[in-house]
This record gives C-alpha cells, structure tokens and sequence, in this order.
C-alpha cells in the first residue's frame, strides 16, 4: 500500500502571484521512501504517473481555495488515488497533533516535512476520512474536435470524416465497456455521415472503468462524475472510537460522551429517553468503554446499558456532592442539572483514568494505536498481554487481507516472534516504570508548590480587583461631587443677584431693572435661567442692533412690565411698531439717571411712571387708530363689494 502525505512549505492556493510548493513524503507499506519539495504541477505529474492509493492532507484548505476548487482538484486525481484528510471533517475536526497522539506519535509542527510524514503515517494506519465528491457513476461523452465550418468544394466530404471518427471512437469505447463487463447506457446523435456525438452513461466508480480523457486531431473524449450534492468525509475505519459515558437516568435521562482524552463529544437529556433509545444514542457515537455514575451505588437503568455494551463501571467512593459537581462542569454549557451530573461522572471517571493513560502513552512505541491499548488495559490486562493481544490481530488481519495463504508464517516461527516481543517489551516495562517513579514523585513536588502559588497568586488577584473596583466607586464620586460643586456655585451667584435685585425692589423711590446686554433670544434666556423674569419687571436694554421678531415675541411671552432703552442705543420706527403691536412698553432711558452696577440698574421711580404713563396714552391712541384704519378697510371693501354686485344685477 503507497501513501503519499503533503504539506505546504511556502505559498499558498489562494495567491496569484506565490504559487504553493509541498513537502511531499512517500510511504510504501509503512517504510518511508522519500521525502521531497515539489510544486502543484509537479505533484500532478507525480499523482497520475505513480497512482498512489491514498494522498494524505491535514486540512483541504491547502490544496484548494473553495468548495469549487475542491472539485476540481479531486478530478485531476488519477481513479485510483483517495484524497483522505486525516483530521477527519464536517462537523467534527480535530488537529493534527490530537490524530497523531492517539498513535503516540510526534512531531515537530513548524516542519512541513514532519507534518506530510506524520500525515502519511496516520493515513496509513487508518486514520482519517476518505474525500467523495463524486457519485459513482461517470458519464462519457465523444464529441467533435473541431467544427465542419461553412467550408467549400469538399465540404460534405470533410463532414462525413468528422462524424465518422465519432462514431467510430464511439463504438470502440462501447467495445472497450463491454470486455470489461460495465453496465452503461448509450445515446448516439446521428449526423451526416455518422454522429456528432456520443454520449454513455455508466454506473460503476471511475476506478472500474477502462476509459480516459482523449483529444485527437478530429474527436475527443471527456469523461466526468457528477457532483454530489454536499462533499462527503467518510472515516477509513468502521471500527468506531471508544467512550466514557457519565449517565444520570430518572424521569429525565441525561448523557455525556467524551473521548479517551476527556473532550466532551455529545451532551444531552430528554424525559422520554428509554434504555433502547440511550443504547441507540451512544452508538451512533462510538463504543463505552467505561460507564460512569454520580452514585456510589449503579443505579439499574445505568446497570442495563453497562451490560449491553459489556463495558466497565465507574463508581465514586461516595454520592458526588454539589459543590465538586459544579467544579467538574465548569468548562461546559449544560442546559439543566441532569446534564451537569452526568457530565461531572464521566469527568471524574476521566480524572480516575488519566495518570495511568499518560503512563501507557509514554510506555508505547511510536504507530501503535493508543486507545486500543488503552481499552485492554481497562478492562484488565497489562500492557504486554494488551501488546501481544493487539499484534495478534494486526497478524491476524492482514493474514485475512492476504492472497496467497502459503505466504503466512509458520507456527514455530510465529512463536519465536511473540516471545522476543514479550522479551523486548518487558525489557521496556521495566526501564519506563523506572523512569515513572521518579516523574510521579517530581509531579507531586511540582504540584504542591504549585497549589502554593495559586493560593498567592489568587490572594493577590482579589486584592486587586477590591482595589480597582473602590479606585472606580471613588472616580464616580469625585465626578459627581465636581459637577454637585459647580451647579453649587452658579446657585450662590443666582442667590445674590436675587438678594441685590430684592433690596433695590425694597426701595420706596427706585425702580430695580434687570440689564439686557442685547435684543437677542439667547440673550433673553440666559438672564432667564441667571435671574428669573416676572411680570413686573422692568429691562433695561444696551444695545437693539440684530434684533428680531423672534425675541420680542420671546419677551411677550414672559410676561414682562416694559423695556427701557439705553439713550446711546437708536431705536428705529420698526423697533417701535414691533414693541407695540405685542404691547410691549418700551422707553427712552435718556434723561432716566439709570445707574447700572452688573447685571441690575435703577432709576428714579416717578420719572419712570411718568413715561410710562405717557407711553399708555400713545398705545391707546395707536389702538384706536388701528381699529379706525380696520373700520374703514372693512368699509371700504364692503363698498367695492355692493358695487360690482350693483353691476353685475344692471
């Protein structure tokens, strides 16, 4: 058997400008042939001229960009040459490290080299799952090479030779079918002279059938697959993996599957579960090699499917209590309390095996299948008998996978052979159980001084977060006691400026007014929000440039008593008009003597109701003469009216 692996040194399928270059390793019946750097082109050539029967890949990602790709790439590979990708797919991938652990195999994963020869060892000793992108089934089809054109004198006569060759490729290709005893269907499609094409649908893998891709000078054959749906990844073993199942059963049965090196395969619980329907469940997943329960004592339903599969029990020295339940079934997401107890079984049952699965790892030769041994071991046996027990059926198989029956070995020489491996591996037994004492005991003083330094480094590690979350509470605090301070201090100065504009109201012979640097509505706001507007106040404006409908109409709706006017201020008819189509007092401060100190004035109080009294009488006087303007618009439209109604009736 050749298997050849392949890893990308440099380069990569989805560039244009570095194309990818492999490291190419060449396994024949376990013994490594050659090692080697080759580009895509080369490995072609290689593939279709050698015909390998697996090519071995960790990840489809390098030979191909895309599903597309994918496609393409496994039609260019001879018929009888599998593309396997020893980390399996779909759902369920795993890393190239973990596939070649389960064979005690290692390797350095910055090698490219390393990695096709740790490729091809896995895939040779059966790991991996086989690519199918293709149904089996092929479709042939002979057609033309080139068109008959519109031609001249002897046009029919080159028709004639065109459509001859296709017929006659045709019928060699369905002679060819028949030696060969492939069903197939055929449709000819005549034309002048013969057929224009030829098409054979054949329902045998393309490894079984005779036939090739051809161009010639007049005709030329194109044989394809039709495409599955879905690429498929089919294991190259049926034999499924063994288990270790944490069952919690009752009215709720829940399930938890990992592996032999404790990764969590398949976790649920249903209320509807029956001992068949679990048995089902957990072989659609592999083989349980050991059951667990949370119990000291097997409950029955958890005994029916240990015996079902024969396997062996797991059980605490005690009920596992709470608190370790939910430290066992911290690294998952379960979805109810059935889940958690039989995960933290099937963990702890790990947990029990662990120390004594890393032993057999370090023990054992590189290629040999890890868990096998790992199951024998479990179920009793050391690891010489599990040794001698697995090689007996490595014998066993590939005498059965034989040809010729003489070619197996004798007896007395088989003998001989298990009785220098017994030597051998007692040999090693013995060195590497040397070699484990004084590991165990530096584990033990590794992990005492470790659990001494967590405990530190956890006391420090909530010392800090205690710190960092009073450093943020005083942050806040700080903020909020700033912001509190400001507002405080816009407070006084409003206070004062309430308490000043108070004592000048107290006045009997000054009238208080508030200043209005400008007729603006910010500017009317602002003293708003600083000193409050109530009907009887008076403003004092500065200055009436830019000034807008829009802040007299803020002023009248304050309400307010009136507005004076600095007497270096112009004030315009316009101004005027507004003021007093709102009713809005305004008067000329000049000759008031206002005195202004900040934000607040004065003014004598009788020369201020003096004006304002003569303000008054204005307004009325504008009042009445808006209504006897309005009168006698009204009239006068009444009159245009009657008078072409007057017309109109003439």
């Amino acid at each position: 058997m050749r298997v050849y692996g392949i890893d990308i040194v440099r380069g990569s399928v989805r560039s244009q400008s570095r194309r990818p270059s492999f490291a190419l390793c060449r396994i024949e019946d376990g013994e490594i042939v050659s090692e080697t750097e080759v580009s895509l082109f080369r490995l072609l050539r290689i593939l279709n001229a050698e015909e390998p029967d697996i090519l071995a890949v960790d990840s489809l990602q390098e030979v191909a960009a895309d599903t597309k790709d994918v496609y393409l790439f496994l039609q260019s590979l001879p018929p009888k040459t599998d593309l396997v990708c020893v980390t399996g797919g779909g759902d369920h991938r795993e890393s190239l490290a973990q596939v070649a652990g389960r064979y005690n195999l290692t390797f350095n994963r910055f090698d490219p080299f390393a990695e096709a020869r740790t490729s091809a060892q896995v895939a040779w000793l059966g790991a991996g799952c086989r690519v199918v992108a293709f149904a089996d089934a092929c479709l042939i089809t002979v057609s033309r090479r080139r068109s008959p054109g519109k031609g001249g004198w002897s046009q029919n006569r080159y028709t004639r030779k065109i459509h001859g060759a296709v017929r006659a490729k045709g019928r060699e290709i369905e002679m060819t079918l028949i030696e060969a005893g492939v069903p197939y269907d055929k449709k000819d499609f005549r034309a002048f002279g013969g057929n224009s094409r030829v098409i054979f649908h054949v329902t045998a893998k393309r490894s079984e059938v005779p036939i090739s891709n051809y161009r010639g000078s007049d005709v030329q054959v194109s044989v394809t697959q039709p495409r599955l749906e879905r690429i498929r990844f089919i294991p190259q073993t049926s034999k499924p993996g063994y288990l270790i199942a944490g069952i919690d059963p009752g009215t709720t049965m829940a399930l938890a599957l990992l592996s032999l090196d404790g990764d969590l395969i398949h976790l649920s619980s249903s209320r509807v579960t029956s001992v068949a329907e679990a048995i089902a469940e957990i072989t659609l997943y592999g083989r349980p090699l050991i059951i667990a329960s949370d119990k000291k004592e097997m409950p029955g339903t958890v005994e029916k499917i240990r015996r079902s599969f024969n396997a062996v029990s797991f059980l605490p020295k005690s009920d596992i209590p709470i608190p370790e339940k939910y430290e066992l079934a911290a690294d998952i997401n379960y979805t109810n309390d059935h889940e958690r107890d039989a995960y933290a079984a099937a963990m702890l049952a790990y947990r029990h095996y662990k120390n004594k699965f890393a032993r057999l790892s370090k023990r054992l030769p590189p290629g040999i299948a890890l868990d096998e041994v790992r199951a024998r071991v479990v179920r009793g046996l050391s690891l010489e008998q599990a040794l001698v027990e697995l090689s007996g059926e490595e014998i066993q198989e590939s005498s059965d996978e034989a040809v010729a029956p003489e070619a197996a070995p004798s007896e007395p020489k088989q003998s001989r052979e298990y009785d220098e491996m017994i030597r051998k591996l007692r040999r090693l037994v013995s060195e590497l159980y040397e070699e484990s004492q004084k590991k165990d005991e530096e584990i033990s003083r590794l992990r005492r001084l470790l659990k001494a330094e967590r405990s530190k480094k956890k006391e420090t590690i909530q010392r800090d977060a205690e710190v960092v979350r009073l450093q943020g509470i005083i942050t806040n605090q700080k903020r909020y006691l700033r912001k509190e301070e400001r507002r405080n201090k816009g407070m006084r100065k409003q206070l004062e400026r309430l308490k000043t504009y108070a004592d000048l109201k107290q006045g009997e012979d000054l009238v208080p007014l508030k200043v209005l640097d400008a007729l603006s509505r910010d500017a009317i706001r602002r003293m708003r929000s600083e000193m409050g507007i109530s009907p009887d106040d008076w403003i004092y404006l500065l200055r009436t440039d830019g000034w807008g409908m829009n802040a007299i109409r803020e002023l009248a709706d304050a309400p307010i008593a009136g507005v004076i006017v600095t007497g270096q201020s112009p004030r315009s008819q316009d101004l005027e008009a507004a003021f007093r189509e709102f009713g809005i007092p305004l008067l000329s401060g000049e000759g008031l003597r206002i005195r202004v100190q900040g934000s607040f004035g004065a003014c004598p109080k009788s020369s201020l109701l003096e004006r304002h009294t003569r303000w008054r009488e204005e307004q009325e006087q504008y009042e009445r003469s808006r209504k006897a303007e309005s009168i006698e618009v009204l009239f006068k439209s009444y009159r245009s009216m009657r008078e072409q109604e007057v017309k109109k009736g003439g």
